[in-house]
């Protein structure tokens, strides 16, 4: 009696162990199904993302007429062309637009000071006489920004492992909002960093909006990455006499409030295009602060016109305003064992986190560590001015678009 019973214990706790693995295979293959496809997710909302930004800031671009004179109502198809120009894995994608100011392609008044984007068909001027800023940024009626969203409908976004569980595909969109800003100029605390990006860094070389990959600032005479960016205190008064120090820059690192007065574009601003390493240590520090090296640092930066020089002059040309996602900062000495590198990144919202396995990546070896380093480019899609990836290089800032 006493053996009959231990062999059927013996039989049910196979059977037990046999539906054990059965359940835990299908949870690993929910697991290899979900990291797989929200990876291909993330490229697909990217490549979106680029269509829907480049479409913004062509209607943005091209808003009021060639005199001035009045809303440009060819900007919502500026828009819509622009961004249906763009593909998603070899998918042309999609912004519903026939025409008018309605569909995913349309003009209207984005407020500063709420963050919010209204839709507005009106072609007329508002009359800026004697209007605060404010009064404008209140009033929807004024004209100012363009909104383009770009989707993936009629060719969804396709699932592989994901299909196992009935989820054959993923429709996708993305939206971006391009302003004007007031007589063009940057209000104060607009801009976040004592920071200047080279627009020549975010254009191909048609001189379209290309801002797809990470770039790294360091400029200087390597044809991979000199006209990057360079650091800048927002001075417009005289700047060209003698560009900017030390001493002002560490006032504007972290400060809280960006620029401390409007800055106009298509004027000159003091710049510096030289390492200056207690500043940049200041700003290290900030990026610590602020994402504990393992978030994402988004940040407002004013775009200068750097011209043909090699490296940021004494004073550039300010001509817009770009916002960045900061992923990764070097410190100024050279770090050969890479123990500076990164080994996590959480909480990127729509960006998969880093590493794959959700673990940090292994550091216990100078070749893991640089391993490491070259799966986060990889990951991130980082690369140079000139399309190589990015090295892992001493004072630099690595950004995502």
């Amino acid at each position: 009696m006493k053996k009959f019973l231990i062999q059927s214990l013996s039989r049910d706790q196979r059977g037990v162990t046999a539906i054990m693995v059965a359940i835990c295979l299908f949870v690993l293959i929910g697991f290899g199904a979900l990291a797989v496809d929200i990876g291909h997710l993330c490229v697909a909302h990217n490549e979106l993302q680029n269509a829907a930004d480049a479409g913004a800031l062509r209607g943005a671009r091209v808003l009021y007429d060639e005199n001035d004179t009045a809303i440009n109502e060819g900007a919502n198809k500026e828009a819509h062309d622009a961004a249906e120009k763009n593909m998603s894995e070899q998918n042309p994608v999609e912004v519903n637009w026939t025409g008018g100011n309605e569909g995913d392609a349309q003009r209207g008044h984005w407020s500063f000071a709420t963050r919010t984007f209204t839709p507005n068909d009106s072609t007329a001027l508002t009359d800026l006489w004697n209007v605060s800023e404010a009064e404008l940024d209140a009033d929807t009626d004024f004209i100012n920004a363009v909104r383009v969203t770009a989707r993936r409908q009629d060719m969804p976004i396709a699932s592989f492992l994901a299909r196992i569980f009935g989820h054959e595909s993923f429709e996708g969109n993305d939206t971006a909002t391009a302003y004007i800003g007031f007589a063009g100029t940057l209000l104060p605390g607009e801009v976040d960093q004592p920071i200047a990006i080279c627009q020549d860094s975010l254009e191909n070389d048609d001189g379209e909006y290309t801002c797809n990959v990470g770039r790294r600032i360091n400029s200087g005479t390597d044809d991979a990455t000199n006209e990057t960016g360079g650091w800048t205190d927002f001075n417009q008064d005289d700047p060209c006499l003698g560009g900017t120090d030390a001493n002002t820059l560490k006032s504007l690192v972290c400060n809280d409030d960006g620029n401390p007065e409007i800055i106009e574009f298509g004027k000159f601003m003091a710049t510096n295009g030289g390492n200056i390493v207690s500043v940049f240590a200041l700003l290290v520090d900030c990026w610590a602060d602020n994402t504990s090296k393992i978030r994402l640092w988004p940040l407002t930066l004013p775009v200068i016109d750097c011209g043909d020089q090699n490296n940021v002059g004494v004073c550039q040309e300010l001509v817009g305003a770009v916002e960045v996602n900061v992923v990764w900062i070097t410190k100024a000495g050279t770090d050969p064992l890479y123990k500076e590198a990164p080994r996590q990144m959480q909480g990127m919202g729509d960006i998969l986190d880093w590493p794959m396995g959700g673990g940090p990546c292994a550091n216990s070896t100078t070749a893991e560590r640089k391993a490491c380093w070259d799966d986060f480019v990889s990951h991130f899609n980082l690369e140079n001015a000139d399309g190589t990836p990015a090295p892992y290089a001493p004072a630099s800032i690595y950004f995502l678009p």
